[in-house]
């Protein structure tokens, strides 16, 4: 399943590191980041429900770019 979610990141190497971080997040199986539209696409794995998955994407996210936003 893939849900897009609306973010709010100040440089295109923030949305880089945003990515990698939710990229690494156990339940998701990949996600892309696009710095001009302001939008983060997740894919989650097989199984495994956004609204688990989703908060400890922020926190990854907001560990690598502590003024970054997911909005869930």
């Amino acid at each position: 399943m893939k849900k897009t979610y609306k973010i709010d990141v100040d440089c295109a190497n923030c949305a880089n590191k945003m990515e990698a971080a939710a990229k690494n997040t156990d339940g998701v199986k990949d996600a892309v980041v696009n710095f001009m539209a302001l939008k983060m696409i997740v894919e989650f794995e097989e199984g495994r429900k956004p609204e688990e998955v989703m908060p400890e994407v922020r926190k990854n996210c907001q560990k690598v770019e502590s003024d970054c936003e997911v909005f869930l």
